[in-house]
C-alpha cells in the first residue's frame, strides 16, 4: 500500500471488516507507541494516556501497555465503560491491566512529557461534550506535545471539519492510510507531522484507493518528459503557445501575473488578450509576453487557454467565455469566467459538453456559486463538494484553499501536501492558473499537469518561507521564478 493513499472512513471500515483475525489493534498500538517514545526522547519521561470509549481507547490503551514495558511511567485517564467496550478495546484494556495498569476517572496531577490522545477516532461525527471535552481544553491549554491516534478527537476524518473541542496535536500517528480530514480545511492545523502506518495489511486486502496525497518530492521525480528539455533539436513552438484572455478595467495585473508564471513554467509562447479599455502595450518586467486584444487572441490558434483572470463579469466578457467554450484545446476557467459560468446556465451547460480538457480552479467563495450552495456548506465536505463539482462540469476541478482539494470526473481525487498561509494573498490564484495552463499548452496531460501545477505552486511558496521571505508579506510574483528553479533542479 503506498503511504500517499488516502481512505474515507467507509472505506476503511470495509478493510476492517476483511481483516478479521488480523490484530490491527496490537500493531497500531505498537506503532504509536514507537512514535511516542520518538518523541519522549527530549521531555519528561512521564506519560498522560487519554483513553475514550470506543476503539480508538483501544488503541490507548496498547500504547500505554508498550510505554510502560519500555520502563516510561504512564498514567492512563479513561472515560469509558470497561464493561461496554466491543472486544478488541476490551481485550487492550485487559492486557493494560494484566500488566499492572491501572485507570483514573479524572485528570492526574502533572508533570507530564506527552500526551497521548486515544479519546475518539474517525467514526466520530458529531461535537464532543462532558468530560472528554474538558480533557481536550486541558491538552490544548497545556503546552506539552499531544500524540494523536489514527486522528486528532474532534476532527472529521472524511471532511477536515474540527467541531471544537478539538485535538491540537503535535503529531498524528494514523494507522492503514491517511484520510482526507486529516490533510484538507482544518485538518492541516490540528494533526501536526503525520507518521501513516500500514499495520502490515496486504494491498490486495486493501484494494485500489481512488485518492492520493500530493507531495512535491514524488512529483519532481516523475516529470513529464517535455519538462526534461532533454532534446536539443527544439524550438519555441515544440513548447506550445499559451492564450491568458481577461486583464480588465483596474485587473490588468491579474492576466500579467498569469503569464509571467506560464514563461517561467516553460511555455514557448505566451499571448495576452486583454480587455481593458486602455491596455499597455507591452510589459517591460516581461517583455517576451505578447499582449493583444482579447479578440484577437480568442480568434488566433492557441495550443491552450486560461480564461478569466481579472476578466470583468459584463455582457462582453460572457461572449468571450463563451467563444473560448467552443474551442476544442485544452482550457482552464479561473475567477471571473467562473462567476459568469455560475450564473449564466446556458454557458454550464457549455462547460460540461466540452470534449477538450477542461479544467477549472475556484476558491470557496466560486465553488458556492457553481454549486449553488453556501461557502459553509463547501467548507463542511471540501472534498465531496469538489468531487460533486467535477462530475456536473465533466472537468477537473481543484478546489482552493488549506489542502485544496482535486478532483476528477471519474471520482479520483488529490489532497495537495505543500502550500502554506503565504499563499493568502493577491494574485496567488492567477499564478497558479498560468502555471497549469503552460503545462497544458506543452501537451501534458490534464491529470498530470494539475497535480503537478498545484504542488509546485504550493512547494514554491514552502521553499520562500524557509529561505525567509514569508509568510508575511509573500507576494505572487514571487513564486513563478522559484517554481521554476524548482522544476529545473537535478
Amino acid at each position: 500500500m503506498r503511504l500517499d493513499a488516502i481512505l474515507r472512513a467507509a472505506e476503511l471500515r470495509v478493510i476492517e471488516a476483511r481483516a478479521v483475525g488480523i490484530p490491527l489493534m496490537e500493531r497500531a498500538g505498537l506503532a504509536a507507541a514507537e512514535i511516542a517514545r520518538s518523541m519522549l526522547a527530549v521531555h519528561s519521561a512521564r506519560v498522560l494516556v487519554l483513553a475514550g470509549p470506543g476503539n480508538n481507547g483501544g488503541d490507548a490503551f496498547v500504547v500505554a501497555r508498550w510505554l510502560k514495558s519500555w520502563f516510561f511511567e504512564v498514567v492512563v485517564a479513561f472515560c469509558g465503560n470497561a464493561a461496554a467496550l466491543a472486544s478488541d478495546a476490551a481485550a487492550a484494556y485487559q492486557a493494560w491491566r494484566d500488566a499492572g495498569g491501572t485507570t483514573l476517572r479524572e485528570w492526574p496531577d502533572g508533570p507530564f512529557g506527552l500526551i497521548v490522545d486515544g479519546l475518539f477516532g474517525i467514526g466520530l461525527t458529531r461535537a464532543i461534550e462532558g468530560v472528554p471535552a474538558q480533557w481536550i481544553a486541558r491538552s490544548n491549554a497545556s503546552a506539552l506535545p499531544v500524540l494523536a491516534l489514527d486522528i486528532p478527537s474532534g476532527l472529521d476524518a472524511d471532511s477536515g471539519v474540527a467541531r471544537s473541542p478539538a485535538i491540537r496535536a503535535s503529531a498524528t500517528a494514523t494507522f492503514i492510510a491517511l484520510k482526507p480530514g486529516l490533510l484538507t480545511g482544518d485538518g492541516p492545523d490540528h494533526c501536526g507531522t503525520i507518521s501513516v502506518h500500514d499495520l502490515e495489511l496486504d494491498a490486495r486486502l486493501i484494494g485500489h484507493a481512488r485518492g492520493n496525497m500530493l507531495a512535491w518530492a514524488t512529483q519532481k521525480s516523475a516529470l513529464p518528459e517535455v519538462l526534461r528539455r532533454s532534446l536539443h533539436n527544439v524550438h519555441k513552438g515544440s513548447f506550445g503557445t499559451l492564450a491568458i484572455v481577461g486583464g480588465g478595467d483596474g485587473m490588468v495585473g491579474a492576466a500579467i501575473l498569469a503569464g509571467r508564471a506560464a514563461l517561467h513554467l516553460g511555455a514557448g509562447k505566451v499571448w495576452i488578450g486583454l480587455c481593458a479599455s486602455a491596455p499597455p502595450a507591452v510589459d517591460w518586467a516581461q517583455p517576451e509576453l505578447m499582449l493583444r486584444s482579447a479578440r484577437a487572441v480568442l480568434d488566433a490558434a492557441p495550443n491552450a487557454m486560461v480564461i478569466g483572470p481579472g476578466l470583468g463579469t459584463g455582457d462582453e466578457a460572457r461572449g468571450w467565455v463563451a467563444q473560448a467554450l467552443r474551442l476544442p484545446i485544452p482550457l482552464l476557467i479561473d475567477a471571473d469566467a467562473l462567476n459568469l459560468i455560475a450564473r449564466d446556465g446556458a454557458l454550464a451547460s457549455d462547460v460540461a459538453a466540452r470534449a477538450a480538457p477542461t479544467v477549472l480552479t475556484p476558491h470557496p467563495a466560486e465553488a458556492a456559486r457553481l454549486s449553488g450552495t453556501t461557502v459553509e456548506a463547501i467548507q463542511s465536505d471540501r472534498l465531496g463538494a469538489a468531487l460533486s463539482l467535477s462530475a456536473t462540469m465533466n472537468a477537473a476541478v481543484v478546489l482552493k484553499g488549506a489542502g485544496s482539494v482535486l478532483a476528477y470526473p471519474d471520482g479520483r481525487f488529490a489532497i495537495n501536501g505543500s502550500g502554506n498561509a503565504a499563499l493568502a494573498s493577491a494574485g496567488t490564484g492567477d499564478v497558479l492558473a498560468g502555471m497549469v495552463g503552460a503545462l497544458l499548452a506543452q501537451g501534458v496531460p490534464v491529470d498530470v499537469a494539475l497535480p503537478l501545477g498545484v504542488c509546485l505552486h504550493g512547494a514554491a511558496a514552502d521553499t520562500l518561507v524557509a529561505e525567509g521571505a514569508g509568510p508575511v508579506g509573500l507576494t505572487a510574483s514571487e513564486l513563478a521564478p522559484i517554481a521554476r528553479r524548482l522544476i529545473n533542479q537535478r
